[in-house]
């Protein structure tokens, strides 16, 4: 029982925490930045030429250099690339979820070593890994090669 309501507290706690990230500026930043992303169609141009371009760029990369338009689509997926990554609203979304992402690997990294400094957190940046075998990309998907 004592057991129980510990753990319910422990969730009510995570739960407060969670708002307050929430109503902070940097996700306020980031909703900001999602929305300007979302909403403007020269933007959205842009990241639309590029998703169609990447599935041409896909198909090549089944074939790899022998594909007929290998040459073609290589040069032009970098430029579309390029075109979409240069948008203010891309580059300023980016930064925001850079940011969100840096406090979340933070939040868990200060949880994490509270508990003890050899739990493995997950996290994408190399800054916060917790030195273990599996660094800081388990989980996230990294590349880091272990059967997390």
């Amino acid at each position: 029982m004592l057991a129980t309501i510990e753990r319910m507290e422990i969730l009510d706690s995570a739960d407060e925490l969670s708002q307050w990230i929430l109503e902070s500026d940097v996700a306020e930043n980031y909703r900001k930045s999602l929305y300007k992303l979302r909403n403007n169609s020269e933007t959205q141009r842009k990241v639309q030429t590029f998703s169609r371009m990447k599935e041409s760029y896909e198909e090549v990369q089944r074939f790899g250099r022998y594909h007929p338009d290998y040459k073609t689509i290589m040069k032009e997926i970098r430029e579309v690339k390029r075109e979409m990554d240069l948008d203010e609203n891309v580059a300023e979304f980016r930064r925001a979820e850079n940011e969100l992402q840096d406090l979340l690997d933070h939040v868990s990294l200060v949880i994490g070593h509270s508990v003890s400094k050899n739990v493995k957190v997950p996290s994408g940046n190399p800054f916060f890994s917790s030195g273990g075998s599996c660094g800081g990309g388990c989980g996230s998907g990294g590349s880091c090669g272990c059967s997390a």
